[in-house]
């Protein structure tokens, strides 16, 4: 509706345009009451364009100036006492009426336009115009309006049909990948917990074995995952079934992880595979070289990024002169350093191989960032981020 009241002044404007040329070229009011319109109906467009909207100050300014004070000037000052010559002035009172229709409402929009019929019957009364002649520009005037009023609620109305439908295909997309994961926990749940369960009740093994205690541990680290998830975000399940693949991995190869999902924010899916392949080369190098059966894995969102965390509290080892013990060093300082220091033969693979290729790089192709911050003795921190 705003492009088409738009084309409607344009077409005002360049009627008006053609009769000052031809018939009113030599008074200066024309060309005066002209350059109003243009500036009255640009200044409407530009706020239009800032604000995606016709703003109601605006076009309450352009109804006031250009539909109620213009017609009266032509009169006074601009030689406009004919019918005739003084028409294209009112012709602007159509555009105005139908502008006002799209930006004000119903109650606004009833004082505009008896203010213009108002306005244009006085100024047709003045010229002594034929009483066809007024009519027929007081009804267009009226159903400028009416026509623009009609055809912006239909449009409203059929967004809002279209919005509800989006709601409702959402909705039931997210109902969908809700199932989905239900089942894929379920499914998770009977080869695991369950399966765990029934061996001890049906005492085919010994529980009190420290296999089975460690069996059992990590089965109940991922329950407790479980019930820590809320059910409503959905939008970064894709991240958290990733990183869940990661964990689960790890622990199948004995290692205990403790993982928090703290709102990551959705990311595409070959984002979340990148991020989870690296979280499960991190955890390997916990699971090989720290000298410890337990990891921290932790994801959240800051400022639209998301950061994965794999700690541990093993032997740690020398981040090497990139930077000060602990400091931390990122994706491109890392690998220049793992290039100048031989590897820590208390670590293998720690800031190496293991690291450079599968992590550092990784994110890399990605668009992220990998950094390492460990001292001997003190663990290891590898920090994982997207967009880098």
């Amino acid at each position: 509706m705003v492009i088409a009241t738009a084309l409607y002044r344009g077409s005002h404007l360049v009627a008006g345009g053609a009769v000052v040329a031809q018939h009113q070229r030599d008074l200066l009011f024309p060309w005066v009451a002209l350059g109003a319109a243009v500036a009255a109906t640009a200044l409407i467009w530009f706020m239009a364009a800032r604000h995606r909207r016709l703003v109601s100050w605006a076009v309450g300014l352009d109804v006031l100036v250009i539909g109620c004070l213009l017609p009266f000037g032509a009169y006074a000052w601009g030689g406009a006492h004919t019918q005739e010559s003084i028409a294209w002035v009112m012709l602007l009172g159509g555009s105005a009426s139908a502008m006002a229709a799209v930006a004000f409402g119903a109650r606004l929009l009833a004082v505009a336009v008896v203010l213009l019929v108002v306005t244009h019957l006085a100024g047709y009364l003045l010229v002594e115009a034929d009483a066809s002649v007024t009519g027929a520009h007081l009804n267009a005037l009226v159903f400028s309006a009416v026509v623009s009023w009609v055809l912006t609620w239909y449009l409203c109305r059929q967004g809002e049909q279209v919005d509800s439908a989006n709601r409702r295909a959402l909705a039931a997309e997210a109902q969908r990948a809700r199932f989905a994961e239900r089942v894929a926990h379920h499914n998770a749940l009977h080869d695991t917990v369950l399966a765990t369960l029934t061996a001890i009740a049906r005492g085919g093994v010994d529980a009190n074995t420290s296999m089975m205690r460690e069996r059992c541990a990590r089965e109940a680290a991922y329950l407790r995952r479980l019930v820590e998830q809320a059910d409503d975000r959905e939008q970064a399940s894709e991240v958290r079934a990733a990183l869940e693949e990661s964990v689960r991995a790890a622990e199948a190869l004995g290692l205990r992880v403790t993982a928090r999902y703290h709102e990551p924010p959705a990311v595409p899916g070959e984002i979340a595979l990148a991020m989870a392949r690296a979280a499960t080369e991190a955890l390997n190098n916990v699971r090989c070289h720290a000298g410890t059966g337990h990891a921290f894995l932790t994801a959240a969102g800051d400022s639209g990024r998301l950061i994965v965390t794999v700690v541990d509290r093993g032997r740690g080892f020398a981040v090497g002169a990139a930077g000060p013990a602990g400091a931390g060093a990122p994706a491109g300082a890392e690998a220049s350093a793992g290039a100048a220091r031989p590897p820590d033969p208390a670590r293998p693979g720690a800031g190496g191989i293991g690291l450079d290729r599968s992590v550092h790089a990784r994110m890399r192709g990605v668009g992220g960032r990998a950094f390492v911050d460990s001292a001997p003795g003190e663990g290891v921190r590898v920090e994982l981020r997207w967009p880098g």
